[in-house]
């Protein structure tokens, strides 16, 4: 544990005598039972990696492409990479599959059979595999497909450093691939390839720069590469600020993105760490251009989420979110607690929230529009609370991120394993009504991996993680449609679902001066904050009054960067509610609602199988009391501040009385 932080959290336990007290039902419990066990380690490696062996494919490029070539290419014209995708066929059999339409005549696909973007992350896979268990075919793998990575950047002219995205089967490179994927051609500017390019070739050069000099050199040069791309088109222009809807960004990210500019730190910290100084300071600056797109607090929207697209201050997406492991593995490095700080509160607060309104959705825009669920997604989180836990120490972060990480093993709310110990298959994605997509293509296998070789690397959350295999409750944020009010003499619409920067759920309710609505918001046992998801166009103005809760004042954001003129954004009222329904009186201007944004102040998530996890976070602006544990059952409490910080931990039998610190947490493990 990085010993700033030691010191932090020691500090903080310090003040364990000023917290308010556990109490139990029945009081005499307390104490005077044994600690609940903690399930038995795994016995064998959770990480599989035959599926993703069966994925791989080799090609020889043409030779004397311009601008191509890689390490020892004379030598070794073959590479591998895996295919795209894997359609699922009968008998628990796959049928390798490339991207867009199949040319039977020349056997190339509209995209390619391979793409950049996968064989980096295989490229990581391989590596940490090799490092974590000293496996010779991974190391060899590894080696491989870094020499594929290198090839498909462009080593000279204007696009240098940049990276074409598509192979065919026979190894030809196809920069511009149908359907067309932006930058078109794919080398000619700033990319997610690119920043995933410097991910693995930053791993690498970590992984090689003692095993093999003479390969670990190759592999700094052409880190150096993609990172001179970036630093040429992207932070030229470090701080250097834009606006979007009225919010400040920063203009130094790749792709106007923090998800792409999050993974090119991890690449160039590792390397960073190996030796490579000439890293450091892409990697401090990306970072420091990530820390920037934190949003929100733990009352309101984002609810202190770092936001993945300068562009749109009404997105999150759960895949490529590893926002938080980029700035915890450069705050690490770097000494700096003010990139981990916001890394802490995404944690602690947003992903609390996440995890109690239903798991890692690919979408909320800003309302949870998109609840499909994938690998990607849910690794990105685990990543992220790993990361934090390795570098705060505090027990929190790895108790969340094994009860994250039992998404792949049934702990969903399909009840549907995504992820295979026994054959190393993950699963495509998971519908909102539960239905598997039971492809298993090499992004999902990647990501089922990384979340299994971290586990492997945690071995008593991978021992708790497995054994948790259900939902058994949960109790968190909602959405109420504006079309859905009970009563109202506003007027409903349909608007276009996705605005260029954000989506509508549903339809759309307007109110005019002197107009209303009343929405049904059910029982509840707490108290709920309420925020009304508004469109507002540049310079539109509404006031109006909310029973209960205060009045809102509207006012539309310039434009800015932001794709399309107008917000679609939550606006938190000023008070909580309490009652079962809210109303609304619209003053002046016009009211433009997608719906409601319900949030209780305490919020829920119950785990079972063989083991019983049960995740409480409070969103109030006070400390509240409230209970934890099931009847029956013996449980290890912890409670932690918003921070992070232990405040409190106990043993006992049964449900168990605790006092949430605002914005803090609290979690038994039985």
């Amino acid at each position: 544990m990085n010993a700033r932080w030691s010191a932090r959290i020691a500090a903080a336990l310090g003040a364990v005598a000023l917290a308010v007290p556990l109490t139990a039902v029945p009081a005499s419990a307390v104490g005077t039972v044994a600690p609940a066990p903690a399930p038995a380690p795994a016995s064998a490696p959770l990480a599989n990696l035959d599926h993703l062996d069966f994925l791989l494919g080799e090609a020889t490029p043409p030779a004397d492409v311009a601008g191509h070539t890689t390490y020892r290419l004379d030598e070794e014209p073959t590479l591998l990479a895996p295919w795209t995708y894997a359609d699922a066929r009968d008998g628990g059999a796959f049928e390798r599959v490339g991207g867009g339409p199949l040319d039977p005549a020349t056997g190339d696909w509209g995209q390619g059979a391979y793409n950049a973007d996968d064989n980096t992350r295989a490229a990581v896979v391989y590596l940490r595999h090799w490092k974590q268990t000293g496996d010779a075919d991974s190391r060899h793998k590894a080696y491989e497909l870094l020499r594929t990575v290198a090839y498909h950047q462009t080593t000279d002219g204007p696009s240098a450093g940049n990276v074409v995205l598509w192979m065919q089967p026979d190894g030809d490179l196809n920069p511009s691939a149908e359907p067309v994927e932006l930058p078109d051609p794919s080398d000619s500017g700033p990319s997610y390839w690119t920043a995933r390019t410097v991910w693995a070739l930053g791993e690498g050069y970590a992984a090689f720069v003692d095993d093999d000099p003479d390969f670990a050199a190759f592999l700094k040069d052409r880190l150096a590469l993609s990172r001179g791309a970036i630093e040429r088109d992207v932070l030229s222009k470090y701080g250097q600020w834009s606006e979007a809807d009225g919010k400040r960004v920063p203009a130094w990210l790749i792709v106007d993105g923090a998800d792409a500019s999050a993974e090119a730190v991890l690449g160039l910290t590792a390397a960073v760490r190996a030796g490579d100084e000439s890293s450091a300071t892409a990697a401090r600056q990306l970072a420091e251009g990530v820390a920037a797109m934190a949003s929100g607090n733990t009352r309101e929207w984002p609810y202190g989420a770092i936001l993945p697209w300068a562009q749109s201050p009404a997105m999150w997406h759960a895949w490529g979110s590893q926002m938080p492991a980029a700035l915890a593995e450069a705050g690490d490095l770097f000494g700096d607690d003010t990139l981990v700080a916001p890394a802490i509160t995404d944690a602690t607060s947003f992903t609390t929230t996440l995890m109690t309104a239903g798991g890692p959705d690919n979408g909320w825009f800003p309302s949870p529009t998109d609840r499909v669920q994938i690998a990607y997604g849910a690794d990105s989180r685990v990543q992220s609370l790993f990361a934090l836990a390795d570098t705060t120490g505090s027990s929190v972060f790895a108790e969340l991120a094994g009860m994250q990480a039992a998404w792949f093993f049934g702990a969903n709310h399909a009840g549907a394993r995504m992820y295979d110990p026994a054959t190393g298959v993950t699963f495509d994605g998971l519908q909102p009504d539960g239905t598997v997509n039971r492809n298993s293509g090499a992004e999902s296998t990647i990501h089922g991996l990384l979340t299994a070789l971290a586990l492997d690397a945690h071995p008593e959350v991978a021992a708790r993680a497995m054994a948790l295999t259900s939902v058994e409750s949960r109790v968190g944020l909602s959405f109420i449609e504006a079309e859905d009010a009970t009563r109202t003499d506003g007027t409903i619409s349909t608007p276009t679902s996705w605005t260029g920067e954000s989506s509508w759920s549903g339809g759309a309710l307007t109110l005019t001066a002197k107009q209303s609505a009343t929405w049904d918001l059910g029982p509840s046992d707490a108290r709920r904050w309420i925020e009304p998801v508004v469109f507002a166009a540049p310079g539109a103005t509404s006031q109006s009054t909310w029973r209960g809760a205060g009045v809102l004042k509207v006012e539309g954001p310039a434009q800015g960067i932001s794709p399309t003129p107008g917000a679609l954004l939550p606006h938190g009222l000023k008070a909580a509610v309490n009652g079962s329904d809210v109303r609304v009186t619209v003053q002046r201007g016009e009211l433009v609602l997608d719906g409601l944004l319900v949030r209780p102040w305490i919020s829920r998530l119950v785990l079972g199988g063989e083991a019983r996890s049960e995740l409480v976070h409070s969103s109030a602006i006070a400390p509240q009391r409230t209970t934890i544990g099931a009847d029956g059952v013996s449980t290890n409490v912890k409670v932690y501040d918003a921070s992070g910080s232990l405040v409190r931990t106990t043993s006992a039998s049964g449900v168990v009385t605790v006092v949430i610190p605002a914005g803090g947490v609290a979690i038994a493990e039985g």
